[in-house]
């Protein structure tokens, strides 16, 4: 294990202790929510690293399914957390945000950083246009339940089957994707090699997934439980909280090691890491969730969705199928990304 790796495990051991004292002391709502989204994030990232070196032993297919798997355990823990809490709009929003954080933003910023640094970068377009043809198919998905209520169509009454129906049709197409992955696909296994071996003993990988998955549940109770005393403090509504500042907190940050390789001209990892990401949270946690809410007990999570969310959502996808199919990239392009991220971001400031 490297000096920097150790370094970011022992802040953010730090960071858990100071969010749970906070927690059970009873502490200033938006100091404990601050700390929480913080040590958050940096489980995030140490769930990432040690699943890529778990992953690492097991191949490029085994590599991208525990990342599938596993990779968005903080951001299901706290969903989990808000929907037994009541707050199903939130949870919403953080969802399309993390696709919205990671399709536009991160995309954007390693478009810009990479293009700026190394011109025009190129990558293979036949992996990202296979992703950005089951994004598209995802998103119909999420859309059509919105279209059945808001057209008043004769689906409307059953709006909650429909909503089963396609979290079903979403996860075949995830165990399809799986099949694909482990399959072995030449592109991604010379991806992965880009990045090199594991090197830090089985043991240690697996214990340090362990500890911070239990972490991670731990601290997403916290983070929500200070979520709301810190949305009445700050007047921030539920739709713009989980669509900028959740979504942020429990998704996007890990996947900066996609800039990393954008800056270091390696597109076609740094195209296959965003897009993917994007993709893991359509196909399997928005499903995943949806059919968990069911039987949770709190609120249940719909795929029927405020109509600027939908349209949020398409412009998104669109958008990056259009950059991924000419298989380059200009930091004009990853401009125009973080630009319309921003004008969303500031489209739900009032909620």
């Amino acid at each position: 294990m490297e000096r920097k790796e150790k370094i970011l495990i022992g802040v953010c051991l730090i960071g858990v202790i100071a969010a749970g004292v906070l927690h059970y002391a009873g502490g200033n709502a938006v100091v404990a929510f601050l700390i929480t989204a913080a040590a958050l994030a940096l489980l995030a990232m140490i769930v990432g690293d040690a699943t890529e070196q778990l992953g690492s032993r097991l191949g490029p297919g085994a590599t991208g399914v525990l990342q599938a798997s596993l990779g968005n355990l903080p951001e299901l823990f706290v969903a989990i957390f808000a929907l037994r809490a009541g707050l199903a709009e939130l949870v919403q929003a953080a969802l399309i945000g993390s696709i919205l954080g990671n399709a536009l933003l991160v995309f954007g910023l390693a478009l810009f950083l990479g293009g700026l640094k190394n011109g025009t970068q190129r990558f293979q377009s036949e992996p990202p246009k296979m992703i950005a043809t089951l994004m598209i198919l995802a998103v119909s998905a999420l859309i059509i339940p919105t279209l059945a209520k808001e057209l008043h169509t004769p689906a409307e009454p059953f709006v909650n089957n429909l909503d089963i129906v396609c979290a079903v049709v979403l996860l075949v197409l995830l165990a399809a994707n799986t099949y694909f992955s482990i399959k072995g696909d030449p592109a991604l296994a010379t991806q992965t090699a880009e990045m090199g071996g594991a090197e830090w003993p089985l043991g240690l990988a697996i214990g340090v997934l362990a500890g911070a998955g239990v972490g991670a549940a731990f601290v997403s109770d916290w983070f929500v439980a200070a979520l709301e005393p810190t949305m009445k403090t700050l007047g921030l509504s539920e739709a713009f909280t989980g669509l900028v500042i959740v979504a942020v907190a429990g998704n996007s940050i890990e996947n900066l090691v996609g800039i990393q390789f954008a800056w270091r001209n390696q597109a076609d990892y740094a195209v296959s890491i965003m897009l993917n990401s994007s993709l893991q949270i359509a196909l399997g946690l928005i499903p995943i969730l949806v059919l968990l809410s069911f039987v949770l007990g709190g609120s249940i999570l719909t795929l029927v969705l405020p109509p600027l969310l939908v349209a949020a959502l398409a412009l998104a996808v669109i958008v990056n199928a259009f950059i991924v199919y000419d298989g380059e990239s200009i930091w004009l392009e990853g401009l125009a990304l973080i630009g319309l991220y921003c004008i969303i971001a500031a489209s739900f400031w009032w909620g």
